[in-house]
């Protein structure tokens, strides 16, 4: 299986264009929100059990994943604070143990226009980030930096691109089977 890791700042576009490279691909989306926001309904965010528990999460899909012979999968990451710093390494442990492999892709955008797209209805149903304040709050404090990730094999800028194209972008460099018809 391969396990494309979409990461980037909040509103980079990691669900919108991993919903299109999805179609393209036939890969499975896994939006790290579908486990963020389960949490939420019981723990604090940053919470000692909500990091742990979010992860070992992460961790036991990524491996169910790929013991069942899906072909590939596609996952959200917004690197900052509250994860863990071994976490990466230790999904790249786990997919390597699997015979399977991780592709990284970094999705980046001018912050000026990533302040823009924080407050729309789309992130807010979603319970993602979507207040420009807080987000600007998070960004001076240093939330977002910081956090060490593997050199991506192609790195995205979505201001440059609508998501279909930048799906199309994905699909090419990294070598992925699209879709018949496609």
């Amino acid at each position: 299986m391969k396990l494309v890791f979409l990461y980037g700042m909040p509103a980079t576009g990691k669900l919108t264009v991993g919903r299109e490279l999805a179609a393209m691909t036939g890969f499975k989306l896994f939006h790290n929100h579908l486990v963020v926001d389960l949490l939420l309904g019981l723990f604090e965010f940053g919470s000692a059990p909500f990091v742990e528990l979010r992860e070992e999460m992460w961790l036991s899909i990524f491996e169910r994943a790929a013991k069942s012979g899906m072909p590939g999968l596609i996952f959200t990451f917004a690197p900052e604070a509250t994860v863990r710093a071994g976490f990466v390494d230790e999904v790249v442990r786990l997919m390597t143990r699997c015979a399977d492999e991780v592709r990284f892709v970094e999705l980046v955008c001018p912050f000026g226009e990533l302040k823009e797209r924080v407050s729309t209805e789309a992130r807010r149903q979603f319970g993602k980030l979507s207040s420009v304040e807080l987000f600007e709050k998070l960004h001076a404090e240093g939330v977002f930096r910081g956090y060490a990730m593997p050199e991506p094999e192609l790195r995205v800028d979505t201001s440059e691109m609508e998501p279909r194209a930048a799906a199309m972008l994905i699909t090419e460099r990294l070598a992925l089977t699209p879709l018949p018809g496609q």
